[in-house]
């Protein structure tokens, strides 16, 4: 889940920097996709960091690399295992990544409070499905 949180999170940051640029500067935005909005960042940073949000920038492009890091290789005592409203209809139970429990063939499972699991291949379609309860609550 930390995987697919890094890259939800450098689709928003690279896609809305690449926004700003393509409105100031009159350009069609690239397409979604992180090789294109990096590549069209690159071909205009230098009038991206001419500009006064140049430090705002910088400094989500180094948040965006250490989260990538801890996401990668997490230091000891750093491993903090994201928390989610479990997806489950009417359940308030919630959900956390790998308790490290092992189902059947050997596949660790992420685990709702309530009682809910999820094998690992099952984790990618957790994703919309936490997306879409928080847009339902409001958060």
């Amino acid at each position: 889940m930390s995987a697919l949180d890094s890259r939800h999170n450098i689709l928003a940051v690279l896609e809305s920097w690449c926004s700003l640029v393509a409105d100031e500067l009159g350009h069609a935005a690239p397409t979604r996709s992180v090789p294109d909005l990096a590549r069209f960042l690159l071909r205009n940073v230098e009038w991206l960091t001419e500009q006064p949000p140049a430090a705002d920038f910088a400094d989500e492009i180094d948040g965006l690399r250490r989260e990538l890091l801890r996401t990668i290789d997490p230091e000891r005592g750093e491993l903090r295992a994201p928390v989610w409203e479990c997806v489950m209809t009417d359940c308030t139970g919630k959900i956390s990544a790998p308790s490290q429990s092992v189902g059947t063939a050997g596949a660790t499972k992420i685990r709702c409070s309530s009682g809910h699991a999820w094998e690992m291949h099952e984790w990618i379609t957790l994703r919309p499905l936490v997306e879409r309860r928080r847009k339902a609550v409001g958060t």
